[in-house]
């Protein structure tokens, strides 16, 4: 196949796949296809190591089959944020393998540019973590089971100035969900009565934070607010943050879990001591399908630190065997998607249920502390909110 694919030839590709498959893929008994586009190398790669890895747990707990189908895992590689290779990823794994859904999808670029043709071929797509406000509205058959910026947001905007912070600022990574962030930041925390002293975007990769935190630094606020993607990123933040002074200064760090995911925990190490964030899951969640969770992932993958991630790629994986379950293994693309309406689980996060209208997870928040926990460091749950 090309590797260089016209708008108007993708689309007709994947519409004349779909219609010669299309009496196969809705009820042909035997293998499912499932096809994964996820950052596999580069700066990222643990993002798709962790969808494997839940997607690996997952059936290892449950088996690979479910209403007489087996379910096999095609894997695309897209390195990091690059929609016009995830385009053509997804095109590969449509027309060439024939997958009967797609799923991981770590950055939101990526998902918006296969939205269009899971919509054309009418197959399912399962998105593990791009959180960017309002992406299952761009394709019908669209779902998701991250989270979303709008909905993880505000609570921390409203722990923030219950605490008595009264001034902000901002910063975000400079792409969608990081203006997703924050927006949702600024109209929850203003709302309330606070006051946004200043705001900034940065390069998605850039580990050269100095001269963003000197400024904020001399701007004075009582906490800054931040959204950055984790590997080397948020680490190099942190460290620049307190390089700087800035909590010398009297200014709190607050954020998206993001900053303090799991995997990028060993890097930050005590750096992230008194950070509190908001998220819809932690390691340290109390229960004893997370605790299962947590021990199935250190045998199938031992120097992997599960993140939401490898929680969202197991519930996926839920979701997909509910809705299959629910057909008796035999459903098109659009019968599977209103099998997905409304599903409900209980998961290594608390219990989760598909909005029957936007697709979209509805979960329970958490507002966690980094603490010194014993063997390391941890993001400590102590207050939650409900959807």
């Amino acid at each position: 196949m090309s590797t260089i694919f016209t708008r108007r030839h993708v689309f007709a590709v994947v519409a004349a796949t779909a219609a010669t498959c299309a009496v196969t893929h809705a009820y042909a008994q035997g293998v499912f296809k499932l096809g994964l586009v996820a950052e596999m190398s580069g700066p990222f790669a643990d993002f798709g190591r962790q969808m494997q890895a839940g997607i690996r747990l997952y059936q290892k707990q449950h088996g690979d089959t479910v209403a007489g189908r087996k379910v096999v895992v095609v894997t695309k590689d897209v390195g990091g944020p690059n929609p016009e290779l995830a385009k053509r990823l997804a095109t590969e794994l449509l027309v060439r393998d024939k997958v009967h859904a797609l799923t991981g999808f770590g950055f939101t670029p990526n998902a918006l540019s296969v939205a269009p043709l899971a919509t054309q071929a009418k197959v399912p797509m399962l998105v593990m973590n791009a959180a960017a406000s309002g992406l299952t509205s761009k394709s019908p058959y669209m779902l998701r089971t991250s989270f979303s910026y709008e909905s993880i947001v505000p609570p921390i905007a409203q722990w923030a100035y219950k605490q008595g912070v009264r001034k902000a600022y901002v910063l975000v990574a400079d792409y969608a969900p990081g203006h997703d962030a924050e927006a949702a930041f600024i109209k929850a925390f203003t709302a309330l009565g606070g006051e946004v002293v200043g705001n900034v975007r940065t390069p998605v990769s850039t580990v050269d934070f100095a001269p963003y935190m000197q400024r904020i630094k001399d701007t004075g606020p009582q906490a800054l607010f931040t959204f950055v993607n984790a590997g080397d990123v948020s680490p190099a933040l942190m460290k620049e943050f307190r390089a700087k002074g800035l909590d010398q200064a009297g200014i709190r760090l607050i954020g998206t879990g993001d900053i303090v995911l799991e995997s990028a925990i060993p890097a930050i190490a005590d750096r992230g001591l008194g950070v509190v964030t908001s998220y819809p899951y932690s390691v340290q969640h109390d229960s004893a399908l997370n605790h299962s969770f947590i021990k199935g992932m250190a045998e199938i993958e031992p120097q992997l630190k599960p993140t939401i991630m490898a929680a969202s790629a197991y519930d996926a994986m839920a979701a997909l065997y509910g809705a299959l379950r629910a057909r008796n293994g035999k459903a098109s693309g659009t019968e599977l998607m209103d099998s997905f309406k409304g599903l409900e689980w209980e998961s290594p996060r608390g219990h989760v249920k598909l909005d029957p209208q936007t697709r979209d997870i509805v979960q329970i928040n958490y507002i966690r502390k980094y603490e010194a926990i014993s063997g390391g460091f941890g993001n400590v749950e102590f207050a939650s909110v409900k959807p």
